[in-house]
């Protein structure tokens, strides 16, 4: 790899032995030092991502979906102080209860098993969860959210800031939330 060159400068004095400076070739160094960091630069693959798909529909075409069926239909507002409130079917018939971010992957597992028994275990009839972030949420906790959709493997779930309706932000104020 590395040679060892010697200067043929020096003259030897009479009874003296020559000494010479010794000096150091890296040339072969330097060259495989590039080629082994070429190597491993092409030869290993960058992380992926582990972003979740998110897709929110445009605002015109919502005037056109139907009414999501109030048996399977789980709704989660997030609120200030990393506290949510979830309930299930629809505002006017709803039981509405304030639980804390961390808990919240219980609710949505007692809610699918609530869903999958009044449905009789029917794998069409899965929950749909409806996700209204609030203005004053963290952003922490909508993420948080998100993970816990795609570790409780809900098929369908949308998210809707735009929808917040008066009995919901009404419950959300009188719980400090």
């Amino acid at each position: 790899m590395a040679t060892l060159n010697e200067s043929q400068s020096g003259k030897a004095a009479k009874g003296r032995t020559k000494k010479t400076t010794p000096r150091v070739d890296l040339t072969a160094m330097v060259d495989l030092m590039f080629l082994l960091t070429a190597f491993f630069m092409l030869t290993t693959s960058l992380g992926t991502l582990n972003a979740a798909d998110i897709a929110k529909p445009i605002k015109d075409d919502i005037a056109h979906v139907e009414p999501y069926p109030e048996s399977r239909t789980m709704t989660i507002l997030l609120g200030k102080n990393n506290k949510t409130v979830c309930y299930m079917g629809t505002i006017e018939k709803a039981n509405m209860k304030v639980i804390p971010i961390v808990n919240i992957q219980k609710e949505i597992i007692a809610n699918e098993k609530l869903v999958a028994e009044t449905h009789q275990h029917n794998p069409s009839k899965y929950m749909i969860v409806i996700i209204k972030p609030a203005k004053t949420a963290k952003f922490q906790n909508f993420v948080d959210v998100i993970d816990e959709m795609k570790i409780a493997n809900i098929k369908s779930y949308a998210i809707d800031d735009d929808h917040i309706a008066e009995k919901e932000t009404v419950f959300m104020k009188m719980n400090g939330i």
